[in-house]
């Protein structure tokens, strides 16, 4: 493998075409840029609508549009893309279309992995009009055992089989979201890695998501994980503004549906997004060039304000440090996100910044 300052892989959202059910639950057409286009400024300063630039409001439909991102995506130091797969239990998938197009098609000629976004669907999450409401379950993410396991299993095993599929150690990576929603998790890992070497394979790299505790790194290790991701935001958050306020902030919201925005300075957040824990050699950082989840949910969003480029480098660097003393391979950065708009969490070019986010990741990665 060629030695890099980081392996900077790009979760991957394919929720920009229609599909029917959101037709059924969103209305007609829903797709990611529906609440991206009708965003508005909830503060002085804040930057919405977000505009997409160079590839504008496309449709993940078309090839062209693929071609697009990856060309961009590469000449930017990226590795590959993380596409979110969904497999709600019982062969159920959801938003399967972009990335099987991919792996039929061969094109583009691009690396990639899998994120299995292992969650339930509820109708708040794409519809800012209910935040106050009472959620309503739209698909149950559910776990009917180890046939299903292996029918998932085989599911995913021509993009394993693919060339462009990206490898740890020799073996495909596979990362879960919610690691501890899955009653079982052991089992199901153990069932992956034995089905996995009657294909051939030495293993699949499991990679499982440590959000703010620092004791499920020796739970999701015992669980059978190869590494683990930090996303260190909540222990961020609560490093600008306190653990106890953003207790009570968060119970306001839930428990109450008090309309309360959390706003954090970009600058302030960065100064704590990277953890002593990043340092070991199978633990995976996050990097996140911008957060605002006020499109999805209004009032009820946060919002990390102020980030641009010239930040981003600053946060990139402190991450990219965490790893330079690893072995090359394990030098693994996550990109949160490539293109996940209507969380104002993308990299792709905008009107505002255009191609800024991307120019600092290709100067920063360069040897």
């Amino acid at each position: 493998m060629t030695k890099k300052k980081a392996r900077v892989i790009a979760f991957y959202l394919p929720q920009f075409h229609p599909i029917p059910e959101n037709d059924k639950w969103w209305g007609k057409g829903f797709t990611e840029w529906t609440n991206v286009g009708r965003a508005k400024p909830l503060f002085k300063g804040h930057y919405q609508p977000r505009v997409p630039a160079d590839l504008g409001y496309y449709d993940l439909r078309m090839p062209e549009v693929r071609e697009a991102q990856a060309e961009m995506a590469r000449d930017a130091g990226i590795e590959g893309f993380m596409y979110w797969h969904y497999w709600f239990g019982n062969g159920r998938t959801l938003l399967e279309r972009p990335f099987q197009e991919v792996l039929k098609s061969g094109k583009p000629d691009f690396p990639f992995c899998l994120g299995w976004a292992n969650h339930s669907w509820e109708n708040k999450t794409w519809n800012p009009a209910v935040q106050k409401k009472k959620s309503q379950l739209l698909i149950e993410q559910v776990y009917p055992g180890k046939q299903d396991y292996i029918a998932h299993f085989n599911y995913v095993l021509p993009a394993f089989k693919d060339k462009r599929y990206i490898r740890i150690g020799d073996k495909p990576v596979f990362y879960i979201y919610s690691s501890f929603g899955i009653p079982d998790c052991k089992s199901f890992i153990d069932t992956w890695q034995e089905l996995a070497k009657k294909e051939g394979f030495t293993g699949i790299h499991f990679i499982g998501k440590m959000d703010t505790w620092l004791k499920d790194y020796d739970n999701l290790k015992n669980m059978g994980f190869d590494a683990i991701n930090t996303i260190t935001t909540w222990h961020a958050q609560c490093k600008v503004s306190g653990k106890l306020t953003n207790r009570i902030l968060i119970n306001l919201k839930k428990h109450f549906k008090v309309d309360i925005m959390q706003v954090y300075k970009y600058a302030e957040v960065i100064k704590h997004l990277s953890v002593e824990i990043d340092r070991k050699e199978d633990v995976y950082p996050t990097i996140i060039p911008q957060f605002d989840h006020s499109p999805r949910s209004k009032k009820f969003g946060t919002i990390y304000h102020g980030s641009t480029p010239e930040l981003f480098r600053q946060h990139l660097r402190n991450v990219v440090s965490t790893v330079s003393l690893k072995v090359p391979e394990n030098r693994v950065v996550l990109l949160r996100s490539w293109n996940e708009w209507a969380e104002g969490n993308y990299i792709e070019p905008d009107l505002v910044f255009g191609h800024g986010y991307l120019d600092v990741l290709k100067k920063e990665l360069a040897l």
